[in-house]
């Protein structure tokens, strides 16, 4: 009998700030464009769909982020949700017990659901009080997320020292531009995508 496999169907939300559309990329696309150009999608049908509201803070998309991706998600597909965050709260009276509590309602819902999720940083800015209080975030963060055992990407560690990070946001008026969003896609590639969408790794060329 011929071995027949069944394409895996997958639909992969993205929620989070303008940040995802990748404004200041002169190629247009951002760090989620690049990851995506490096998926390897020839045994797998995966339909992304990105919901980005420009300057929008964590508490917000906690409670806009489940109608929108669950007229995304499919009852006969496996289901995605990347949620990426930022520091904008940290202007408000948000405190880091009501950071937590954000993040953990937006990933105890998509678990009711069944949706897998991946949480993406907050990434550093030059201002280095501000990475005081987004480190603090980061970490209270990071926690939530692994405590329910889902895949979480640092990517404020590594970025908040590293030079050419930060020479891209001084050359864009503090935001990223090319080579910041392409060091972005290099850490969510090699800090748990592949693994967290069940897909191979692509051999490095």
């Amino acid at each position: 009998m011929e071995d027949v496999h069944e394409t895996r169907q997958m639909r992969l939300v993205a929620v989070g700030d303008e940040q995802l559309t990748g404004p200041g990329d002169p190629r247009g696309l951002g760090w989620f464009g690049r990851v995506i150009s490096k998926t390897p999608l020839s045994s797998v049908n995966l339909q992304h769909f990105v919901l980005a509201v420009p300057d929008e803070g964590v508490e917000a998309l906690s409670q806009r982020w489940q109608e929108e991706a669950s007229r995304r998600f499919g009852e006969q597909t496996e289901n995605y949700l990347l949620v990426t965050l930022n520091a904008r709260d940290l202007s408000s009276a948000t405190t880091s017990a009501r950071a937590r509590l954000n993040l953990a309602n937006i990933l105890d819902r998509a678990a009711q659901e069944e949706v897998r999720c991946l949480v993406l940083r907050p990434v550093p800015t030059l201002d280095d009080a501000v990475n005081q209080q987004i480190a603090e975030l980061n970490r209270a963060w990071q926690d939530v997320a692994t405590r329910r055992s889902h895949t979480y990407v640092d990517a404020f560690t590594p970025l908040v020292s590293h030079g050419q990070w930060r020479e891209d946001l001084a050359a864009n008026d503090g935001q990223p531009g090319q080579a910041a969003y392409s060091l972005i896609a290099w850490l969510v590639m090699h800090r748990g995508w592949y693994r967290w969408l069940g897909i191979r790794e692509p051999l490095p060329n």
